[in-house]
């Protein structure tokens, strides 16, 4: 029986389900329930919606502790951890450096040292205090702001998985744009989910060429990349994703993928990746059991891998 297929947009990208079982229409009900459940999710953790619970805190917590839903304080709470066990490479505070550098509503642009300073006065989870007795936030000053963009999308992913288990679906894909993939079980006759990573490349019409074949059961995967987002001075990359320990774009790496069984740690964990890169590859890897990861260096336009439990083709 053919699979069934839902999908939308949401978070500023698309979301979509494929779904194998006996019964076209549950299988469709599942889907479209698990889909709401992202939408959901989105009306809750978008820095862009101004109804949002995230606009709602950033626009009051530098003035006093605010509540928020049990959901949103355990997402925040786990975020901290991450920070933490990354040595600040993930860090949701990271949203003034992504303005100063253009890339909150733009392409990207060079800005002032005085500028970013400015902006990482504003950055580190140090600035966020987290109360679990009556689960409120407050920020230590003015201007720190929360962005889950680095983690949200495979928080909302690993909710839908959990969406489709509890409605006894037992073979699924689910993905949040091209970064973040979960697995339930496996397609029909088969013994994995097959999902590739294809050669990052700099020019978005160059002929796309096989990296990896990823084998997924009930795992995450989620591949983080600097090219397609990014701009050149004096021969130079700069990227959008901003190291919050240094104020600058990560240098270096092009792409970084993470597997794991949950997809909300994978988001987190591969941007990490993709900053500390491949100096920081062991320090990451090691985080947790059992992690296979991925990353791909660029210097002098020659590309290297160095894969930890993936098996990778050789790139030119």
């Amino acid at each position: 029986m053919p699979p069934v297929t839902v999908a939308c947009h949401a978070m500023a990208t698309r979301f979509e389900i494929v779904l194998h079982g006996e019964n076209p229409a549950a299988l469709r009900a599942a889907g479209e329930e698990a889909l709401g459940q992202v939408e959901q999710l989105e009306a809750r953790l978008s820095l862009f919606q101004p109804s949002s619970e995230i606009a709602h805190l950033n626009a009051r917590a530098a003035q006093g502790p605010v509540r928020v839903t049990p959901g949103l304080f355990a997402l925040l709470q786990h975020a901290q951890k991450l920070c933490a066990e990354s040595r600040g490479a993930f860090d949701i505070t990271v949203g003034p450096l992504v303005r100063c550098w253009g890339y909150m509503d733009g392409k990207g642009r060079f800005p002032r040292p005085e500028e970013v300073a400015e902006a990482r006065a504003k950055v580190g989870m140090a600035l966020v205090w987290l109360n679990p007795a009556d689960l409120t936030v407050q920020f230590a000053r003015e201007g720190v702001t929360l962005n889950l963009g680095a983690i949200g999308k495979g928080y909302a992913v690993e909710r839908a998985a959990e969406v489709l288990r509890e409605t006894g679906i037992t073979s699924a894909l689910v993905h949040g744009g091209t970064s973040t993939v979960q697995a339930l079980g496996t397609p029909p006759g088969e013994e994995c989910w097959k999902v590739a990573i294809e050669t990052p490349s700099p020019l978005p019409d160059a002929p796309r060429t096989l990296l990896a074949t990823v084998p997924l059961k009930d795992e995450a995967m989620s591949v983080s990349a600097v090219w397609g987002n990014s701009f050149q001075v004096a021969g130079r990359t700069y990227g959008h994703i901003i190291d919050p320990r240094t104020g600058e774009p990560a240098i270096g790496t092009v792409l970084a993928a993470v597997v794991l069984p949950s997809a909300t740690e994978t988001d987190a964990l591969s941007t990490a990746l993709l900053t500390v890169g491949a100096a920081g590859h062991d320090a990451i890897a090691r985080l947790r059991p059992g992690m296979k990861t991925l990353v791909v260096s660029e210097s002098s336009g020659k590309l290297s891998v160095e894969a930890k439990g993936i098996t990778v083709r050789s790139v030119e």
